[in-house]
């Protein structure tokens, strides 16, 4: 049998007495933890949940979410995390798509989802703020859980909902206990680290948050990023390991830039995803840092870990430096292909589709055998990603297949321009999105984000990008912007930037 808790649970009961999760100002040994965790089980196996009972989780970052989520395991329900950042009515819609029947959430975000659904919600709820929340982790301990089957539901995960409703990923308990060994093989996380998370839990940070549990190292919790508090918990905390999307580290370096002194000696690894990181920000990052960069790619539907860029690979100097545009290798157990539209498998250097076969890949959506089974297509899952491999098998990622531009009849691949345009003195952060237009059918925008003393327009950045690019890769305008939008998961919003266009 391969289920989470035989890994997850079983690996906490061994830490004792070392410190487990620090929150608010609260530090909770692994003992404490376990403790809560089996008290809350019992709970939520008094009010019926067992293998594969969904069961939601909605907060924000906080000691509870990490009980709840030991709960679950134990029991071997099937977690619903419901992202906060995502709105109310996205929340309703969640907990009624995945059948959850219990919901540990906070008051103000309980009561919005109950506000928004369209009718009751029929989830039980267990709010955490209130004094009933002592009883339920203080209370008896477990006794017996039931039995967890490997393809009981484990996890129930929403994508974001950019394009159409949300769709729940469904993971099961074997897949889960799989991803969670891919962690421990590539995050190179040690019992003596002190992670510190501030991005959402119910994303890719909770998969994180389980490895850095199993291991035995120290939890911090932030409820939000704010860079000027990270660098004050770097230094205070003697923080060892970060995880972080590329935003996250610009603005984390800009903070540091403008103090007198920085001390961050303790960090020993900063892994990020969601896109490369920059040449110039880089060469920041190391001599802030040191080598101390990881890159991941990974999908909600093969979590965190398809590729690594390992530390050595983030190099600037010269014959090494076009390794920072690719997204790594494949990580141990998992497989990646590059595909044509008519399933064959293309040469190095040939873009084509981003296809991966790993153990831990989705089973499917949930109730949704239409999207299933154009995402998963004889064992391998269509990731809708555009990239191609070199001789070496390094990733490289151009666009995702809804993003890329076709102008004129040509292709165009918004990483490629957004690369050309980052070169560009003044340039600090540029994205790139293709919009409606009556001659080319879509034309090229670039949204840019100037250094804070650079002397940037439009005409500058349409002049760079005469240098850098081929004229129908150039963009047709260039919009000046103080700050692009982030989605819930921290990823550049194109959505949004579409949404922005006022027209020609």
């Amino acid at each position: 049998m391969t289920v989470l808790r035989e890994y997850l649970v079983e690996a906490v009961s061994r830490h004792g007495d070392r410190p487990a999760v620090v929150d608010r100002g609260r530090t909770w040994t692994y003992r404490e933890l376990l403790a809560a965790a089996a008290s809350a089980a019992r709970h939520l196996q008094d009010l019926g949940a067992e293998a594969g009972t969904p069961v939601a989780l909605l907060m924000h970052n906080r000691v509870e979410y990490l009980v709840a989520d030991l709960a679950v395991a134990m029991l071997g329900a099937a977690k619903v995390p419901l992202n906060t950042m995502l709105s109310a009515q996205e929340h309703a819609y969640m907990l009624r798509d995945s059948g959850a029947r219990i919901c540990l959430a906070e008051r103000e975000l309980w009561t919005a989802a109950e506000q928004a659904a369209d009718g009751p919600l029929d989830a039980t709820a267990i709010l955490v703020e209130d004094g009933a929340w002592q009883a339920v982790v203080s209370g008896a301990p477990i006794d017996k859980p039931g039995p967890v089957a490997d393809d009981d539901h484990g996890v129930i995960m929403y994508t974001g909902g950019t394009t159409g409703r949300p769709k729940g990923v469904v993971h099961t308990q074997r897949s889960l206990a799989m991803n969670l060994l891919s962690h421990l093989l590539e995050m190179d996380l040690h019992a003596d680290d002190v992670l510190l998370l501030t991005s959402p839990l119910p994303h890719s940070a909770g998969f994180l948050a389980q490895a850095a549990l199993t291991r035995g190292a120290t939890v911090h919790l932030e409820q939000r990023f704010d860079p000027a508090a990270v660098v004050d918990r770097i230094e205070r905390d003697r923080i060892t390991y970060l995880f972080l999307v590329p935003t996250m580290i610009y603005r984390l370096l800009d903070e540091i830039s403008g103090r007198a002194s920085f001390d961050g000696t303790s960090v020993r690894t900063i892994l990020y995803g969601a896109a490369p990181i920059t040449t110039e920000r880089l060469r920041q990052g190391l001599a802030t840092f040191g080598p101390v960069f990881v890159q991941l790619y990974g999908q909600t539907e093969a979590p965190n870990f398809i590729t690594r860029l390992r530390r050595d690979d983030h190099r600037v100097d010269p014959g090494r430096e076009h390794r920072l545009r690719s997204c790594g290798q494949p990580v141990l157990m998992t497989q990646v292909r590059i595909h044509r539209e008519d399933g064959s498998e293309c040469p190095a250097g040939e873009v084509g589709e981003v296809t991966a076969r790993t153990p831990y890949t989705t089973v499917g959506y949930l109730n949704r055998p239409k999207e299933t089974g154009e995402a998963l297509r004889d064992g391998w899952l269509h990731t809708g990603d555009l990239g191609y491999v070199d001789e070496d098998g390094f990733l490289y990622l151009v666009d995702r297949k809804k993003d890329m531009i076709i102008t004129g009849g040509l292709n165009v691949y918004t990483a490629e321009v957004e690369r050309g345009l980052s070169q560009i003195p003044g340039v600090r952060e540029v994205c790139v999105v293709g919009v409606p237009h009556p001659d080319w059918g879509e034309a090229v925008v670039a949204y840019v984000v100037a250094e804070p003393e650079a002397d940037l327009t439009p005409e500058k950045v349409m002049a760079g990008a005469r240098d850098r690019l081929t004229s129908y890769k150039r963009p047709k305008a260039v919009v000046m912007t103080d700050r692009l939008p982030t989605t819930a998961v921290g990823k550049i919003d194109k959505k949004a930037l579409r949404d922005r266009w006022p027209g020609w």
